[in-house]
């Protein structure tokens, strides 16, 4: 689909020609028409000059079009967007709008308007979320204090539910995930055989279970959920000898119906999963630096994913130069004892295991992780969206799309001690991804293919990292 501005270039380009073709049109009527043989000389020159004179007319024109009428055009349906599917409360000033007549503030009273009706609605669901948050609370801390840890699955055997002392146990595993298989951490065949012992019984039984590796042992129990998944209880006391800090629930219940499994290009972007990543590294040179620390987050059904958070210094091997310790602020002692990127690089692919990784200008990090593939034992080949080319599509080229701008516009704030931090550039493009994903949807794309399609006109921006 055409932009509005390149369709308004095609009009004038259009006028341009038009205007050329009845010139020449009349110049040769008059001289066909002569009494007497002319010569085309003179025609020919004055056709040449209209047209010279015509095309900076009419280039002159558009320009002015554009800039005056056009791309505020763009800025106010980008607002009005904002405010419509993101929340965000972007200023419609006239100065934005300034020749496009009563337009801007009829904007900004049609929105004032609909703002103050829903701002009772939205105080009463504060209300109501502030009591659902307390319970909450006072569930997560029930459930630290029972010494079992809980996890809960649905009838495809992924992750809906884990609380914080099951997020200890997968954590000795890998981190923890929500739509995660449960497979990921546990014996799967245990796991079967404890499904197929259930299904001639009632009500729960106990069995033995052990890690992927099969190097840990758990004493568990299973209980079924009519045709709804499955209860997990791991016996946590022996696996903790202190008590650990309450960490919280996690749960989405929406992945209670299993998803139905399609090829990434046809999934609606609602049903996708995000990794949100940055890395924090020794110089901007994806063939000579190194990564010094590493940042993600997970966004799952539009959302991001509280408690799942994934953070680890990387040893570089080297000294970091103090240009880039002014910058990022991490010190060779901080890494002094960090794993290698081969180890690093292999949990983070875990916390990505079947995600989307989103990342902003992602060529340079991308580029880095593909760098160290011999090291890690893995294979990058994830899909991925830059957050750069996500701005360009619902805000044009024309805009500043660095993480600063985009956040600004967006209504994101990043925290100063944050900024230039893995996991606080991560968390705030994550938050951004959060943002962009419904103006994304009320432009008409709908999947994952039609959005890479769509980044893919923005090229000239960044190179597509899409095979």
């Amino acid at each position: 689909m055409l932009s509005l501005r390149f369709r308004i270039l095609l009009f004038f380009c259009l006028l341009a020609v038009a205007g050329a073709g009845l010139a020449a049109g009349a110049l040769f009527f008059g001289w066909w028409r002569a009494e007497n043989p002319l010569p085309t000389a003179p025609f020919v020159t004055a056709f040449v000059l209209f047209a010279f004179l015509n095309t900076g007319l009419i280039a002159a024109v558009w320009i002015l079009f554009d800039e005056n009428v056009a791309k505020p055009i763009n800025t106010l349906s980008a607002r009005l967007r904002l405010r419509a599917h993101a929340g965000v409360d972007a200023e419609i000033g006239a100065d934005d709008a300034r020749y496009l007549g009563d337009l801007a503030p009829a904007a900004n009273a049609l929105t004032q308007t609909v703002s103050g009706s829903l701002m009772e609605s939205a105080a009463q669901v504060a209300q109501e979320t502030r009591r659902l948050r307390d319970e909450h609370d006072r569930l997560t801390a029930l459930l630290s204090e029972i010494p079992l840890a809980t996890v809960l699955v649905n009838p495809a055997q992924e992750i809906v539910l884990y609380d914080g002392q099951a997020a200890e146990i997968l954590s000795q595993i890998a981190p923890p995930r929500l739509k995660a298989p449960l497979s990921d951490y546990f014996d799967p065949a245990e796991i079967k055989s404890a499904m197929a012992q259930l299904s001639s019984t009632c009500g729960e039984i106990a069995f033995v279970l052990h890690d992927a590796t099969r190097q840990t042992r758990f004493n568990a129990r299973i209980k079924a959920l009519n045709a709804d998944g499955h209860m997990i209880f791991i016996d946590a006391a022996s696996e903790q000898t202190e008590r650990v800090a309450a960490r919280p629930l996690v749960f989405d219940f929406d992945l209670m119906a299993a998803q139905e499994v399609r090829e990434i290009a046809d999934t609606p972007l609602s049903e996708l999963c995000f990794v949100p990543f940055d890395t924090e590294t020794t110089g901007l040179s994806v063939a000579q630096d190194d990564i010094v620390q590493i940042g993600a987050v997970r966004v799952l059904n539009g959302r991001m994913v509280d408690g799942e958070t994934f953070e680890c210094y990387v040893n570089p091997g080297r000294a970091i130069p103090p240009a880039s310790t002014r910058i990022h602020h991490v010190t060779d002692a901080a890494v002094a004892d960090a794993p290698d990127i081969g180890k690093a690089g292999r949990a983070l692919h875990h916390f990505a295991r079947g995600a989307v990784l989103v990342a902003h200008n992602a060529l340079f990090d991308i580029g880095l992780l593909r760098k160290y593939e011999p090291r890690m034992g893995v294979t990058w080949d994830h899909a991925v969206l830059d957050t750069v080319l996500l701005s360009a599509v619902v805000f044009g080229t024309t805009e500043d799309h660095s993480l600063d701008a985009l956040c600004a516009r967006l209504g994101v704030t990043i925290p100063g001690h944050l900024r230039h931090t893995a996991l606080g550039d991560a968390r705030a493009t994550g938050e951004a991804l959060v943002k962009l994903l419904p103006l994304l949807e009320a432009k008409g794309t709908r999947c994952f293919g039609d959005l890479i399609q769509q980044t893919r006109q923005h090229g000239r921006l960044l190179e597509d990292l899409n095979g």
